[in-house]
């Protein structure tokens, strides 16, 4: 007898939530950042504290509600970097990465996604991304409270006594390629390529990273698999959490192109597009709109400035920081109310400028000549595919200050730039 499609939806929809639930139920475990001294400590720092978790207030949750509430106003600072594929969020990512005193973590929720929806393809479908957000939120809040035993639940093959070399992008992460987690490099050794710390470092030991976590004052991570700022509420508005999220947009124009050309496979129907200059009638129009609409959906709840995220959202254009890479890395900086120091400076004036090391072509690096890569994609795509796009993110584009182009000299005219002037004030 043959199983009909709606069978075989219900079979992977019903398979995917028993491994969640067995997930949660073998680290059921509470999340704690720190033992409360004394109650009346429980506040988030004179300057920060809600009235409604002050013991007593009416309608609200006092500190006996909240026994892991973490103490003063020097609390880790939980930091989220917002984007999407191909926007620019490595480059963000290492803003973060290069402070001293951040751990950083580059998209642990590869590995949420690997697990509980395997075989995906690049542009996963709507309802599978929704399937997984509770296990992200509960993933990242684990891993901002320095629990880095959660994230083995998804590591595959299951690691062996708190070690593996599974770890998505571990040489990312300049904190996993230090004392005390890696001895293969000494403090001096400021800017470990991501290869060489692959090679050099021995299998991690989720033990010693979980160590360097405690150790950093403050803890970054970048994601790319959360649709939208609204899908994190829960986590904004965890008291045990200090989060503040930076979402980084780009040109949706840019990310397809850049898309084409590192995805080739699951992009292969639009390199035909471009080729022949014929759109083929089965292209997956998904890849396109789900960028836009996320991008959209996302930005619009930003800047209605909703309660929950006053003080802890900042967008930030792509273009924008590839254009003053220095002066709006020290808005972000100012923004999380952290100092840049030296190594931040070092590592921007090293990054920004055009490259012929070999690291600078890799599809997934970030040195490059930021200003030239913000819009090159108007020398890669067709004016059929650009039109295109503009007609299907006409919203977006506009909400995000981005002009359209109508015709092939406008296009290839580089000297005519298509990010308008515009000011995304963060929402203090």
């Amino acid at each position: 007898m043959q199983c009909s499609w709606k069978s075989v939806i219900l079979l992977a929809l019903a398979s995917i939530a028993i491994q969640y639930t067995a997930i949660r139920t073998l680290t059921s475990k509470p999340f704690q950042l720190c033992p409360l001294p004394s109650p009346q400590n429980c506040g988030l720092g004179a300057q920060e504290t809600d009235p409604s978790f002050e013991r007593g207030t009416a309608g609200g949750a006092g500190c006996d509600d909240y026994p892991y509430f973490s103490v003063n106003a020097t609390r880790k600072l939980h930091i989220l970097v917002l984007a999407t594929t191909r926007s620019g969020s490595s480059f963000v990512g290492q803003l973060l990465n290069q402070h001293q005193e951040i751990f950083y973590l580059f998209e642990p929720l590869y590995h949420v996604y690997a697990t509980l929806v395997p075989r995906q393809s690049h542009n996963r479908n709507p309802t599978d991304r929704r399937v997984t957000l509770g296990a992200s939120r509960d993933l990242l809040r684990s891993l901002y409270g320095c629990d880095l035993y959660f994230l083995e639940n998804y590591i595959k093959p299951t690691p062996t006594n708190h070690t593996t070399d599974k770890l998505f992008r571990r040489g990312a992460s300049r904190a996993l390629c230090q004392q005390p987690v890696c001895d293969a490099f000494g403090p001096g050794d400021v800017n470990v390529e991501e290869g060489d710390c692959v090679k050099k470092c021995s299998t991690l030991n989720m033990t010693l990273a979980t160590e360097a976590c405690h150790e950093k004052k403050h803890v970054a991570i970048k994601v790319v698999r959360v649709p939208e700022i609204g899908d994190l509420r829960a986590l904004v508005e965890d008291p045990r959490l200090n989060i503040k999220v930076i979402q980084l947009v780009r040109d949706p124009r840019g990310i397809l192109s850049s898309r084409i050309e590192t995805f080739r496979d699951p992009y292969r129907l639009w390199r035909i597009w471009r080729a022949t200059g014929r759109r083929p009638y089965n292209l997956d129009m998904n890849q396109l709109t789900v960028i836009c609409e996320d991008f959209f959906g996302s930005v619009s709840t930003g800047l209605s400035h909703p309660h929950w995220l006053k003080g802890k959202y900042m967008l930030v254009r792509y273009e924008d920081l590839a254009r003053n890479p220095l002066l709006k890395t020290q808005e972000i900086y100012d923004f999380l109310g952290l100092h840049m120091d030296k190594n931040v400076k070092h590592w921007i004036r090293a990054n920004t400028r055009g490259s012929n090391e070999p690291s600078a072509k890799h599809k997934f690096g970030t040195v490059r000549d930021s200003a030239a890569n913000a819009e090159s994609w108007r020398l890669k795509l067709s004016y059929d595919i650009v039109d295109f796009t503009q007609t299907m993110c006409q919203k977006v584009l506009k909400q995000l200050g981005y002009k359209a182009v109508k015709s092939v000299e406008e296009l290839k005219n580089l000297s005519f730039s298509l990010v308008q002037d515009k000011t995304f004030v963060p929402f203090l």
